[in-house]
């Protein structure tokens, strides 16, 4: 009687582990409209701490795609040359072109300098970032206002003590995982 229940046991657990595949098979369905709301939430809620971490620490590049001028016009740009950049306490304004020479080799402008009156401001509602501070340079100080999304998409207004003001739109990277390539200083 012993040897039986033993067998039916084995038995059992047998037929269970064969039955391991099929189960596993049977989760390939796509999840509803729902699910997928909650997992983009999640997933939000995941990149807004990471931004956050990476705006307080001050290791960042956004990597513009487009450059837009105070009166709305705007252009598709190559994100390697087109950067705002912030390493601690500096910081690199760069404009390029991948079809002119320009002053910084690169077809642009580049200028360096350290970076004052840095703030962070999070709104956990939207789950967005808004950072200001000043680029004190060689050829000017610079206003940079950018907001950041929880998707990385950011935007950073750049203003002058003169009636310039330049918009770059863009992708927020870790510095450590920026592909951007400076050019020479400008002046």
């Amino acid at each position: 009687m012993k040897a039986m229940k033993i067998k039916s046991v084995s038995f059992l657990l047998i037929l269970g582990f064969l039955q391991i595949p099929f189960v596993s098979n049977s989760q390939d369905v796509k999840p509803g409209k729902q699910e997928r709301k909650a997992l983009k939430e999640a997933q939000d809620n995941i990149n807004f701490s990471i931004l956050d971490s990476l705006l307080i620490s001050r290791r960042f590049v956004l990597e513009a795609d487009y450059l837009q001028n105070k009166i709305g016009d705007k252009i598709s740009v190559s994100s390697t040359l087109n950067f705002v950049k912030v390493d601690g306490e500096r910081g690199i304004l760069q404009t390029g072109s991948d079809l002119l020479k320009g002053s910084n080799g690169s077809g642009g402008v580049t200028t360096e300098g350290s970076i004052s009156k840095y703030k962070v401001h999070k709104n956990n509602k939207s789950l967005t970032h808004r950072v200001t501070f000043n680029l004190v340079s060689n050829l000017g100080v610079f206003n940079i206002d950018m907001n950041v999304t929880s998707s990385n998409s950011a935007t950073a207004t750049i203003t002058s003590t003169g009636s310039g003001r330049l918009t770059w739109r863009g992708q927020l990277m870790a510095a450590d995982h920026s592909r951007v390539f400076k050019g020479m200083e400008t002046w």
